[in-house]
Order: structure tokens, then C-alpha cells, then sequence
């Protein structure tokens, strides 16, 4: 493996299905030994993505870290099967278990969207083999909001557009078919990335190609049926909880989501360990200004 590129790992499955994950790590290049100083990274996608979307981190972060990313079941390249309850409880042990079984040493958790909230939750649960957890406009809900749902403002762009309730299951397909028309997902991009020079074909493709998955349907009934639950703990008891030193990197220009407002509350509930930057940025700056966000989470490794 090269120094710059993330490979495939070996098969790994959790509760018997199987999912997707690469990894990458620093190489001495006089003996080819892996070289990484400091703990490993997890990263974690959002909603409809993969890991595909850290295309332009993995190679940067990994040139001094071990460097993992992984499909969370559902999505990506990892099984789609509809015997499972899809929601944060889900996810949260799935990246628990990937840590003990597969990286085995503490670990600094990164989550953009649904993946921050998989983050956070699976943080507080490994608590001194957390490392860190770096949440990037992160999902989640307070004790003190009913409102719960990870995709507000998608669901209401699509609802403008083709109405219905999302319990029907006629709607649920028509919604289904319009979110993985090409031309709809990079619209979509568009409107979420301010910057949107990093909208290609390889981006759209990367969230189109799961869609085609058998059992891909499954899961957005699943998730958009009230079947399962997007969230498990709110945001502030998982805080609470969380002992690792944590690091909020906000795209504040987020159409989806009322970042500055949810930066107040984060502040609020936040551990006194945490670190906050502000960017120029849509729901994805990982993706959109990956040199910024690489360059701020590399110092925060650093000074942690």
C-alpha cells in the first residue's frame, strides 16, 4: 500500500453482514514499515454517502496517521439487508465493534452529518480507546428539541416538489426514484456545497452507485418509515459521557441545517475540552474545502 492511497481491508462483517471499509497508513520508506505516530482515525459518513466522500482526506491525514473509513450498514458498499432496525444504535455499535475487532488501540472518531452522531455515540461508548471525536456539522437532537430528523432539510425540498406522506408506499418509491437521478444528486450537491468545484462526476456516481444496490429501497423505507430511528441518546447526555477531547468543525454557511443556531447549542452541552473552527462552508466542508479541514483537524491531532 502506498503512502497516499487508500486500499480495501480484508472481509469484515458485523451481525453476519458484510461491510465495506479501507484503511491507509504512513510508510517508512527506507524498510517499508508502517510508521504512525498517535492514535487512528475512523471516518464516518453521512446519510447517502460512503467513503468515498474522504477522497480527499484519507491521502493527506494518512501520510502521518493510520487512517480507517468504513460503509456503514445501509449504505456504500457495505450489505443492505431488511432484517435490520437502521437508526443511530445501529451504527453506534457497528463502529464500536470495528474499533475493538479491527483497529484495536484508541482511536479519534470523525463523523460529517449521521456519521457525527455515530461518532459521538460510539465515542462515548469506548471510552478511554477514544481517542478524540471530530464532528462535522453533525446530526443529532437535545434534550430540549422534538426535532429529530438528520435529512430536515432534504425532506422538505422533496416535499415541495412531490408532496405526499412518507408512510405511503407509493410516495416512499417516487421519493426514492427522484433522490438517485443523476441530474437531482448533483443538484442537490449544488445547493449544500457553496463552493461547488468539487461536485464532479466522480461524487455523483459515488452516491448514485449504492442506490442501484439490491435492498437499497429496503433501507429508505426503513429510515424514512419511522421503522428506524435515526437518533438513540441526545446530543447533550452523549456529552456527557464522552471523556475524549472533541473538536467541532462547522461549515456555517449549511443550508440544511441552522448551524449557527445549533452552534449555540452545542456550546451549551459541548465538553470544557472542546475545540471549535468556523468555515466558509456548506453540510460538507470535508468535501468542499478539504484542504481547510485537513489542515485543522492535523493541528488538532498535534496539539491533543
Amino acid at each position: 500500500m502506498s503512502d497516499s492511497a487508500a486500499a480495501p481491508n480484508a472481509p469484515w462483517s458485523y451481525l453476519g453482514h458484510d461491510v465495506f471499509s479501507v484503511s491507509s497508513r504512513p510508510l517508512d520508506h527506507d524498510d517499508g514499515q508502517i510508521n504512525s505516530k498517535g492514535p487512528a482515525l475512523l471516518l464516518v459518513h453521512g446519510f447517502g454517502a460512503s467513503t468515498d466522500h474522504w477522497r480527499f482526506n484519507i491521502p493527506v491525514i494518512s501520510r502521518t496517521h493510520e487512517v480507517h473509513a468504513l460503509d456503514l450498514l445501509g449504505f456504500g458498499r457495505s450489505a443492505k439487508p431488511s432484517d435490520l432496525n437502521y437508526g443511530g444504535e445501529l451504527w453506534r455499535k457497528q463502529l464500536v465493534a470495528y474499533v475493538n475487532e479491527r483497529i484495536g488501540r484508541p482511536t479519534v472518531l470523525v463523523g460529517n452529518s449521521l456519521g457525527g452522531y455515530a461518532a459521538l455515540a460510539a465515542g462515548a461508548d469506548l471510552g478511554k480507546d477514544a481517542a478524540g471525536v471530530v464532528l462535522l456539522n453533525a446530526a443529532g437532537y437535545f434534550s430540549d428539541s422534538t426535532k429529530r430528523t438528520t435529512t430536515k432539510g432534504l425532506l422538505a425540498s422533496i416535499r415541495q416538489k412531490i408532496g405526499g406522506p412518507l408512510r405511503d408506499p407509493f410516495h416512499q418509491r417516487l421519493i426514492f426514484e427522484y433522490l438517485r437521478n443523476p441530474f437531482i444528486i448533483r443538484r442537490t450537491l449544488n445547493q449544500v456545497y457553496i463552493d461547488s468545484t468539487n461536485v464532479d462526476d466522480a461524487l455523483v456516481d459515488a452516491i448514485r452507485r449504492p442506490s442501484l444496490d439490491q435492498g437499497a429501497f429496503g433501507v429508505f423505507r426503513s429510515v424514512f418509515s419511522g421503522n428506524g430511528r435515526l437518533h438513540g441518546q441526545p446530543l447533550d447526555e452523549l456529552f456527557a459521557e464522552l471523556d475524549a477531547p472533541l473538536l467541532l468543525l462547522w461549515g456555517n454557511l449549511d443550508p440544511w441545517m441552522n448551524a449557527v443556531g445549533k452552534r449555540a447549542s452545542f456550546k451549551r452541552y459541548a465538553p470544557a475540552n472542546t475545540t471549535e473552527v468556523v468555515l466558509n462552508a456548506g453540510h460538507c466542508p470535508h468535501d468542499e474545502i478539504p484542504d481547510q479541514v485537513n489542515s485543522h483537524l492535523l493541528e488538532w491531532l498535534q496539539a491533543s
